[in-house]
């Protein structure tokens, strides 16, 4: 299985962005068709009590590389992630990762 790991620096309003990314960015991210499994979290902090470096973290899943490709190529997945910029102000990391489920 695949991971598409998003991790969203601070923004510069996290109200603004709490409230985009429910009432505006989960409804386009919706209509993508084929994800296995989608999470989505505020980081809460780090061990030790540092100041974490992502504000918010999204993990979808699919089978494949090939599988999440075609599918942020549809125009659902394009309006996805033509929406980020509309409230990622803090920035935003995309990592693909191959999960190994242990437990």
């Amino acid at each position: 299985m695949i991971r598409l790991l998003v991790l969203y620096g601070h923004p510069q309003d996290p109200t603004a962005f709490d409230r985009y990314y429910q009432e505006a960015h989960i409804p386009i991210a919706r209509r993508m068709k084929g994800l296995r499994k989608w999470t989505i979290g505020k980081v809460q902090g780090m061990p030790g009590g540092e100041p974490p470096p992502y504000y918010y973290v999204a993990d979808l899943y699919m089978e494949s590389r090939e599988e999440f490709e075609r599918l942020l190529a549809s125009p659902e997945g394009q309006a996805a992630v033509a929406d980020v910029p509309n409230y990622a102000t803090g920035g935003v990391t995309f990592l693909y990762t191959e999960v190994e489920e242990i437990i």
